[in-house]
């Protein structure tokens, strides 16, 4: 087998993992970790040869843009409190408890190295977080902080990092120059985000169709990685800013067909280098095992010591910043849904699973240090922090699920029914007002007004059927039984249309560019 029939066998395992994940409960990034280290434990499976270097370039913007997609500015602010605790302070303590466990127990380990280990497995790896708490059910507010975490935590941990590498190789450190140079990699990263989202916003514009705009936003992400770094900045808060940029002021409400094709397009993306990155990980265990011929017993105990480290900390740090969080949000005049409960506080500090990001700063620790000596024990090093990536995510991403149904912790259904419904209420006043200011405008027959005004109705009841019974309208279950029966009888009518466009295509003569063209309007069509 090669590199890349590798590839590919870890790209079809990507597609399947998401039914059987679902078939048996569990996370697909956990079943595709798993995929990795069978076939890293197969001898014809070739070792993978990504540069360390590249792995995160490649595997974080688009997992670090498509999760943005699923959020907003909005939800990061409603919870900027509990997210600073977990992603920047957490990630801080976390590395700090780390560092100073193992300086003691790994003979000859300098604390720069040290607190390089500490920083690189502090952060819970974002793409997990995002992709187990979104199948579980779990209250939205949950789910917005352990996005939020799993965002920004990497920003503060890379950072860490890269200070830390940079003063075990040169064997000098300043804590002012270290100071400065986060402050400075995160002004770089902001202006640098900015910059490109507002430019790539206004070349959306000029490019006009939706396939070039789609891919443009597959290029945006990279490239504010790229340039964020090329000047010292973070390019991973680099890629947020633009994210959350282009969320908030490059989307045209009118645009349905860019937006139904960009949907689509980035569940694809997420699902397939989601798969690929979790299965490098399972792959990169044999670095792991390498490293510990003949001294597993020593080296697992140091594995064990500083897994029960992270895991430990999460829970101690969780239970008063839980309380603090919930104290502040008691201050504040709004009536948020605040899942500060026991049972929603272990499940949070069980979602605390390390993934790709720590995987790819371990294997990019350097060989040699400036005077060309070994880097202090770095085979050590990849030991530790590969047994932390698989007992996190492995152990707590396959107990996770039992977990959360053991504990009841469930999103509120009844609330989000409500909150579909009172949109659901303002999507159809909107559309009366705009047939109000139609009709003062213009001389609409009273039939034509009549039949409007029932279709601006329709627009509610689509989206929420309960919604006439607020309405009070005479007749509701008639007319919504009318309504089922109108888009039945539409949709067997479009089917219809569907079917004979889509056999003229191979008729002698028939363009085929043409024929899809009709075939997407009907198509969108079939969505209204």
């Amino acid at each position: 087998m090669d590199q890349l029939a590798l590839l590919f066998l870890l790209l079809l395992g990507a597609v399947v993992s998401v039914p059987v994940g679902d078939r048996l409960g569990l996370p697909a990034p956990v079943l595709m970790t798993l995929l990795g280290i069978v076939l890293a434990l197969l001898n014809f499976v070739p070792n993978v040869n990504v540069p360390p270097d590249l792995i995160l370039p490649l595997l974080l913007p688009p997992l670090l843009y498509a999760a943005v997609r699923r959020t907003s500015w909005r939800q990061f602010t409603a919870n900027r409190r509990p997210i600073f605790l977990l992603a920047v302070a957490l990630v801080f303590v976390t590395t700090l408890c780390v560092a100073v466990v193992a300086n003691a127990i790994v003979p000859g380990l300098p604390i720069a190295a040290a607190v390089a280990l500490g920083a690189l497995v502090a952060p819970p790896d974002p793409v997990a977080a995002t992709a187990v708490a979104g199948q579980l059910g779990l209250p939205r507010r949950m789910v917005s902080i352990l996005e939020g975490e799993g965002l920004f935590n990497d920003v503060t941990a890379i950072v860490l990092y890269h200070v830390a590498i940079a003063a075990a190789v040169s064997g000098t450190f300043s804590p002012w120059k270290a100071g400065l140079d986060l402050v400075l990699s995160a002004v770089v990263a902001v202006a640098v985000g900015l910059a490109l989202g507002w430019g790539a916003n206004k070349l959306m514009d000029l490019l006009g169709d939706a396939t070039l705009q789609i891919g443009l936003t597959l290029l945006v992400p990279y490239a504010s990685y790229v340039l964020a770094e090329e000047f010292h900045g973070s390019g991973v808060l680099a890629v947020l800013t633009t994210a959350l940029f282009l969320a908030e002021y490059a989307t045209d409400p009118d645009d349905v067909m860019t937006r139904l094709a960009g949907h689509t397009f980035w569940d694809i993306v997420d699902t397939l280098v989601t798969g690929v990155a979790f299965g490098l990980v399972g792959l990169e265990l044999h670095n792991a095992i390498r490293t510990a011929s003949g001294r597993w017993g020593e080296m697992l105990g140091w594995a064990a010591a500083v897994v029960g480290v992270v895991v430990l900390v999460r829970l101690l740090w969780l239970l008063p910043a839980t309380w603090l969080a919930k104290r502040m949000h008691a201050r504040r005049d709004h009536d948020e849904d605040i899942p500060m409960g026991w049972r929603e506080t272990v499940v949070m500090w069980w979602s605390g699973m390390r993934g790709v990001a720590s995987a790819a700063l371990v294997l990019a620790i350097p060989l040699t240090t400036d005077d060309g000596s070994a880097f202090p024990e770095r085979d050590e090093l990849v030991f530790i922090a590969f047994g932390v990536i698989m007992a996190t995510l492995v152990l707590q991403g396959l107990t996770l699920p039992w977990l959360v149904k053991r504990l009841g912790v469930q999103a509120d259904t009844d609330h989000e029914k409500e909150l579909e419904k009172a949109l659901a209420v303002r999507a159809a006043k909107a559309a009366k007002r705009r047939l109000r200011e139609i009709e003062a405008a213009e001389d609409l027959p009273e039939e034509l007004s009549e039949q409007m005004l029932r279709r601006a109705f329709d627009i509610g009841v689509r989206i929420s059927p309960d919604l006439g019974e607020d309405e009070r309208r005479e007749g509701h279950e008639h007319r919504v039984r009318r309504l089922k029966r109108i888009r039945r009888i539409q949709g067997e009518m479009l089917s219809a249309a569907r079917h004979e466009v889509l056999a003229a295509r191979s008729e002698q003569g028939a363009d085929p560019e043409v024929v899809d063209r009709v075939l997407r309007h009907l198509d969108v069509r079939s969505l209204r």
